[in-house]
């Protein structure tokens, strides 16, 4: 079981597509339990239930900070792509201007 969440959580952060598809429904989720929890959860029902009320935003905290981990590692993935994408760039500006004519 564990074999298995490791391939899927690999398959996530490997392919840019999928990760941020991830990144979205999560966020839709956090947004959405944010949205019930202060819409639609009673007073009353928070007080008689209090473990359960923790939980709920446990849960939401744990959708939010997900998504951010996410996409921070979506940032640095990106800058290091750019950065070696510069870098070959420069190499090929400066291979062609120091080859003599």
């Amino acid at each position: 079981m564990l074999r298995l969440v490791l391939l899927f959580t690999k398959g996530i952060l490997r392919d840019p597509k999928v990760r941020r598809t991830v990144m979205f429904y999560i966020m839709i989720v956090a947004l959405t339990m944010l949205f019930v929890g202060v819409a639609f959860i009673p007073d009353q029902w928070a007080r008689n239930h209090v473990w359960l009320f923790i939980c709920y935003w446990l849960v939401c905290a744990w959708f939010t900070v997900a998504a951010m981990l996410l996409a921070v590692f979506d940032i640095l993935l990106i800058r290091a792509a750019d950065r070696v994408r510069r870098r070959q760039i420069e190499r090929e500006i400066l291979g062609k201007t120091d080859e003599p004519k």
